[in-house]
């Protein structure tokens, strides 16, 4: 029997040949973000596989790297770890306008109009993306941008005065408002453009960005919203639909729930928005778990990662997302233990056991991580985007502002897990319902504990699943064999979620989903997944939405398909052939569908695991639908 390390050196080469000969889609398309077959992205994958190689050899203890092997557990992003970065940044962009900036290649002042602030906006998300391994995101974006709305109106103002001194006030503003709105729509147009096409880590892969907005009461900041929401829509310049930025839009009783309220008009507009284009998600600040932090300032809005990271609760200072994010997180294989326990008591106890193993693998992380230096994150240490980091020398180490952050632990198939133990998933009886509650609730009691132990941000995470979904289903069917409803498919369900594939109605998915979001504080998110052509029917929309806010969700948003042709550029449902052109070809469609809180635009890119989980979501048509019955005949997906 080779040695440990041996085991890990074979797998390095084998996984180096892989990426050479383009063999292994699983392994070069292990993020659908990143082109795994361009020349920066196979040397992003060599630098990928031969860090994680060190990593296991070097930084983490033998018995963290055996639980990895036997596929039990699954740090994040190893590749990472031996560069000491962290995962994802609320950035406070309206201060980092105000104050200007330094990306490490010259000074950017303070923009004078809202195309400049668009600019600079992308251009700190491109700066920070290099900074971290995970996502940037902006918590108030409809704030941040309002005043250099307004600075564009005051210069259109102006102007005009000099040369039409015959209008009256109100005219007046009528014409500079009326410019001002072409403005901001450009300016957004050539935001959501750059967001697809501007290149971060070595030009291997566009930034994977994030923007909450939807509560800012403003005129400067409705304009704003409604002009993103305008250029969303109208897709990129071929018609394609944008993958990026992921877009949140949070909804406040009061603010834009209900018709009379100020921003409900921009809601419809989302609504109309996320029927074409798939986006906005939508965040719920009056949750239980969330209301709790609100104290009437756009700061104490919960704002989420698109992917479904949530930071808001913190032992060190003010307990909101602004300039926090996570440090790291590590998966369990709850089917595994499953499978290698002899009762629910004794799934238990060989929870506890890996639940110890990563809270420990957390720690060491930490660890390394508050002993790099501010010099070595030049541009999230230097430039006011994390929390406390403008009290820091270049040579200061990190510990006094890491401790900001989360460490959060993650689960992945509650599903198949109680199949696993006792034949029934929670969708399927409340026997089933009720011990995958205990189970959930169970993790997060042991990350509050951590937390209080440790005086440390422990949280827990409904894990985003894209590559570990298939990569734990692998090592278990090796090991076990086709299990019906465990291990038989390529895929395990996405963290609590009920199965994709089983059958149940949309209003009764929400509300089984909806009591775990308050348990996975670290991150959760649920996806209601509709066939046919929803753009006709954004009352169905609008009450699964509010479906969503009456079940205590956190963050949720609404799939259905969104193809394109890209013969003749039409966008909407493909079935077989093209509606205009008759394409027929399938190599010339571009299926838009959702993974982990994204968008991947041409479904041929996925790894294994999630084609297969999507061929499997179960859809129901929602045409001519109106109401509650058109949320019963949506179904979810993981």
């Amino acid at each position: 029997m080779p040695t440990l390390a041996k085991q890990t050196e074979d797998h390095l080469f084998e996984a180096l040949d892989q990426i050479v000969g383009s063999s292994n889609q699983d392994l070069i398309q292990e993020n659908a973000n990143v082109d795994g077959q361009s020349p920066m992205g196979q040397m992003s994958k060599f630098a990928s596989e031969a860090a994680k190689h060190y990593a296991k050899k070097v930084m983490l203890s033998p018995d963290i790297t055996q639980a990895m092997e036997e596929n039990f557990i699954h740090p994040h992003d190893l590749d990472f770890m031996p560069t000491g970065t962290t995962t994802c940044c609320q950035i406070p962009l309206g201060e980092i306008l105000k104050d200007g900036f330094n990306t490490g290649h010259g000074y950017m002042r303070e923009p004078n109009d809202i195309l400049s602030a668009m600019a600079l906006a992308s251009i700190v998300f491109q700066s920070n993306q290099n900074m971290q391994h995970g996502g940037q995101s902006y918590p108030m974006f409809d704030k941040d941008l309002a005043p250099y709305v307004h600075k564009t109106f005051v210069k259109h103002k102006k102007r005009i005065e000099r040369y039409a001194t015959n209008l009256t006030e109100a005219a007046l503003d009528a014409a500079a408002w009326k410019e001002t709105d072409r403005d901001v729509y450009q300016a957004c147009e050539a935001f959501v453009h750059n967001c697809n096409s501007m290149h971060s880590r070595g030009g291997g892969q566009v930034p994977f960005v994030s923007v909450n907005y939807g509560t800012d009461t403003s005129h400067e900041g409705r304009l704003f919203v409604k002009n993103l929401l305008l250029a969303t829509k109208a897709g990129l310049g071929n018609g394609e639909t944008p993958i990026f930025p992921i877009q949140i839009f949070k909804m406040k009783k009061g603010i834009n729930f209900e018709p009379g309220e100020p921003n409900y008009d921009l809601y419809q507009v989302a609504l109309e928005t996320t029927a074409k284009r798939l986006f906005p998600n939508f965040s719920f600040i009056d949750s239980t778990f969330n209301g709790q932090y609100y104290d009437g300032t756009t700061e104490s809005e919960v704002a989420y990662m698109g992917c479904r990271t949530r930071v808001m609760g913190n032992r060190h200072g003010v307990e909101n997302s602004i300039k926090r994010g996570n440090l790291s997180f590590t998966s369990i294989n709850l089917v595994k233990i499953a499978l290698t326990s002899n009762d629910v008591a004794g799934f238990f106890d060989k929870l506890d056991h890996y639940i110890d193993l990563v809270i420990k693998q957390l720690l060491e992380r930490y660890a390394f991580q508050i002993k790099k230096k501010a010099q070595h994150f030049s541009f999230l240490y230097s430039q006011g985007v994390w929390k406390d980091s403008e009290k820091l020398a270049a040579e200061d180490e990190l510990e006094e502002v890491l401790k900001h952050g989360t460490l959060s632990m993650g689960f992945i198939g509650l599903a198949e897990a109680l199949k696993a133990l006792i034949g029934e998933h929670h969708g399927e009886s409340e026997d089933a319902y009720a011990l995958g509650y205990k189970i959930v609730s169970h993790m997060r009691d042991r990350a509050d504990q951590a937390a209080d132990q440790y005086d440390l941000n422990f949280s827990l995470i409904a894990t985003p699943a894209e590559g570990l979904s298939g990569k734990f289903t692998r090592g278990d069917k090796k090991e076990f064999g086709n299990i019906p409803g465990v291990t038989e498919r390529d895929y395990y369900t996405n963290s609590f979620h009920v199965p994709v594939y089983y059958s149940i109605r949309a209003i009764d998915k929400i509300r089984k989903e909806g009591a775990f979001h308050k348990l996975c504080n670290g991150g959760h998110i649920s996806y209601i997944e509709c066939d046919g052509d929803v753009s006709k029917n954004t009352k169905a929309l609008d009450t699964l939405v509010k479906t969503m806010a009456a079940s205590d969700f956190g963050y949720g948003s609404i799939n259905h398909p969104v193809d394109r042709c890209t013969t003749c550029g039409y966008t909407g449902i493909i079935d077989e052939a093209c509606p205009k052109c008759e394409n027929a070809d399938q190599e010339k469609v571009e299926r838009i569908r959702r993974i982990t809180g994204y968008l991947v635009g041409d479904m041929k890119k996925w790894n294994s695991a999630k084609r297969a989980e999507e061929s499997q979501r179960v859809k129901h048509q929602t045409d001519g639908a109106k109401g509650s019955a058109a949320a019963q005949k949506c179904s979810d997906h993981s």
